[in-house]
């Protein structure tokens, strides 16, 4: 990420966004279970409101800064781990639910997400619940993510994707600036 797009994801703004718009929106009836995945954490401050939520989080984070820094202020029922979400480094089935949160438009291609979904889907226990939300492209969005990774998921597409990653009962709501997806590993 750009340092514009690090210094808003850290910000005070941001976190009132995340704590009074969208993770009320996005987790508003979803039963996540007691083993939470979250993928691609960033700074954490999607993972200071999910670890109140459950009694398992994990924080899987490609950035070894990131992953270091999360590790070293959070404990108690969070565990981070350093990896990439297109090759997990965990075993089959063991999570009840797994959240992406603002991050699958950081993953470098359309197949790299795919692989993302495939992994997600892996992971997951029978019956277990992705959960995403990320943005919608915007003018506004093109500025903050310059000389930065920007794949944008669409979500007329998504959930063609996660139905051939192994996932269904998916279901796609759009807001004018984002998007959510929920999905059900068979």
């Amino acid at each position: 990420m750009n340092t514009v797009h690090r210094l808003l994801c850290r910000s005070g703004l941001w976190r009132s966004v995340l704590e009074h718009k969208m993770m009320p929106w996005v987790l508003e009836g979803q039963d996540v279970g007691a083993e939470l995945l979250e993928i691609g954490p960033g700074p954490g401050l999607t993972t200071d409101i999910l670890r109140l939520r459950v009694p398992r989080l994990t924080a899987l984070e490609i950035d070894s800064r990131l992953a270091v820094s999360l590790a070293a202020r959070l404990g108690g029922n969070v565990r981070v781990v350093q990896g990439d979400a297109t090759a997990m480094p965990f075993p089959n089935a063991c999570f009840s639910a797994a959240i992406s949160l603002t991050m699958l438009h950081h993953v470098p291609s359309a197949e790299l997400q795919d692989k993302l979904f495939a992994e997600t889907w892996r992971v997951l226990r029978p019956g277990g619940r992705f959960v995403a939300c990320d943005s919608r492209k915007s003018f506004a969005m093109t500025l903050l993510h310059a000389c930065d990774t920007m794949v944008v998921v669409d979500p007329e597409t998504v959930g063609v994707r996660l139905e051939r990653a192994g996932f269904h009962d998916v279901q796609v709501q759009c807001q004018e600036r984002a998007f959510k997806v929920t999905a059900v590993r068979r």
